[in-house]
């Protein structure tokens, strides 16, 4: 009687705790949630990355053309001529 009652025990123990633990399909489509939230994470983090990029490309358009007026601003204004240049010497003929 014993015997029987430690198997009917087990048995009973056994299927409880088969019944309460997560099948691996759950685990599966779980896991399969958890890799799409990070990707849809990952593609906002590059689109800010890319707008910063954007944005310092901008900055920087913007810095080398102040920088180009400044110094336009600080050289003279004098008349861009350039002297002629002296016409060139005829090359020797080839012997």
């Amino acid at each position: 009687m014993r015997k029987t009652f430690a198997y009917a025990a087990m048995l009973a123990a056994a299927l409880g705790l088969a019944a309460c633990d997560k099948a691996s399909e759950d685990k599966a489509q779980d896991a399969q949630q958890h890799a799409e939230q990070a990707q849809q994470k990952m593609d906002e983090a590059q689109d800010k990355m890319n707008d910063a990029a954007k944005e310092n490309a901008e900055a920087a358009k913007d810095s080398a053309e102040a920088e180009q007026k400044r110094a336009e601003e600080a050289a003279p204004a004098a008349p861009a001529t350039a002297p002629e240049a002296a016409p060139a010497a005829p090359a020797e003929p080839a012997k």
